[in-house]
């Protein structure tokens, strides 16, 4: 029996029971579809993340106060801070010829009020080094000066959004606002950057970081940001903040240093993972339509037996009958991939309508694991049905006992 005649025989076959044919594609579709949507998930939140960590600028260093591990000893079992980091620990860093920009941060929280209208916003202090190193752009004015850090200007620049909100079309260039007991001129209006790692660069106001610490009454850094020359400069330039600091804390090991390779890293293995057990779990649905394909086609075994028993009677042999089988099987497997496929990309099409900010897509993988799967399971819960075929009686079989 030719190729061609095992797949007329099996399109025929499944031509012939639509209702049987249907259930088993559209268990095969789900199972695939749900295999794909769910890996496209885990996909975009792992770009999602890996897109706002990138967006923060490239070759980035984040000295954070205080030791990221634990310490032995009674509660609290976190690492302390014995010094806090300054605006000079920061400036001192400058010494290394691997660290290209550096910006001190302090943030905090305060009202914003101008000509009656006030509400509550983020006050982000930093130097002008933050506007390349976070990739920043101006819809009006400038940005911050450069200059001495520590001296603190009543300058700022505000986010795109709150000036729409305090100014509305009127031009905010050179006028004043107040914020908390400060009063500031505006210098500058950013555009529009949307949410970066949970902060809105839209919706925020930048001062010097020498007047937001005025604002806070607080001498301490937030954190230090810090921009390597290259990306071969950035275990250098890791090694030299490090080193600089200790000395400038009497030898005291009390910062952490996070580079931006090693949180992307981590996160890429974290949404990695998260997407293998997610696709595996809608494996599972996979192998519910494996089931329910054995079954149908054990019911199909039971309704072809004067079928099977001509073909044994006409000589064909047992093996020959469990490759009909499992070629119907293959074949429904197959097209009830493909459904799964359109279905999965409908899914995909549609959410990121509803979620365009999300970059929801499927990885290549995970379209050929599912179809691959999706065969696989259909042969081996075939298996059973096609050797029940092949065992039975041609007599019994023509006479439909």
């Amino acid at each position: 029996m030719k190729l061609i005649d095992i797949i007329r025989f099996a399109g025929k076959a499944a031509t012939g029971y639509p209702t049987r044919t249907v259930l088993m594609l559209l268990a095969m579709a789900i199972g695939v579809g749900s295999v794909v949507v769910l890996s496209a998930l885990g996909e975009g939140a792992r770009r999602y993340v890996i897109g706002e960590f990138s967006a923060l600028g490239t070759n980035l260093l984040i000295v954070l106060p205080g030791r990221s591990e634990t310490v032995g000893g009674a509660p609290p079992l976190l690492g302390i801070t014995p010094r806090d980091l300054t605006i000079a620990d920061a400036m001192a860093l400058r010494t290394s010829s691997a660290i290209r920009y550096i910006a001190p941060i302090s943030v905090g929280a305060a009202p914003v009020s101008r000509a009656g209208r006030e509400r509550e916003t983020t006050i982000l202090g930093s130097t002008a080094d933050l506007y390349p190193l976070r990739q920043l752009e101006m819809a009006a004015g400038r940005f911050l000066p450069p200059g001495d850090p520590e001296r603190g200007e009543a300058i700022c620049v505000l986010g795109h959004t709150l000036k729409e909100e305090l100014f509305g079309s009127a031009p905010a260039l050179g006028e004043t606002l107040r914020i908390g007991d400060y009063r500031y001129r505006i210098i500058g209006v950013l555009s529009e950057k949307g949410q970066s790692v949970g902060l809105d660069m839209s919706d925020i106001v930048v001062v010097p970081v020498a007047s937001a610490q005025a604002l806070f009454n607080n001498p301490a850094l937030f954190r230090v940001m810090i921009e390597a020359r290259d990306r071969d400069a950035i275990e250098r330039a890791r090694k030299a903040v490090v080193r600089i600091i200790k000395e400038r804390h009497d030898g005291e090991d009390d910062i952490t240093v996070i580079t931006q390779d090693a949180v992307l890293a981590t996160f890429d293995r974290i949404f990695a993972a998260l997407t293998l057990t997610v696709a595996g779990i809608a494996a599972i649905s996979l192998a519910v339509a494996g089931i329910l394909i054995m079954n149908v086609m054990l019911i199909a075994v039971s309704q072809r037996t004067s079928e099977v028993g001509l073909l044994k009677a006409l000589g064909t042999p047992g093996r020959r009958i469990v490759t009909l089988f499992l070629a119907e099987s293959a074949i429904l497997s197959l097209i009830g991939a493909a459904l799964g496929l359109v279905i999965a990309a409908l899914a995909i099409w549609v959410m990121s309508l509803i979620f365009p900010q999300f970059p929801i897509a499927a990885p290549l993988w995970s379209l050929a694991a599912a179809v691959g799967v999706a065969l696989f399971t259909g042969l081996v819960f075939g298996v059973l049905p096609a050797r029940r075929a092949a065992r039975l009686d041609p007599v019994l079989s023509l006479s439909r006992r």
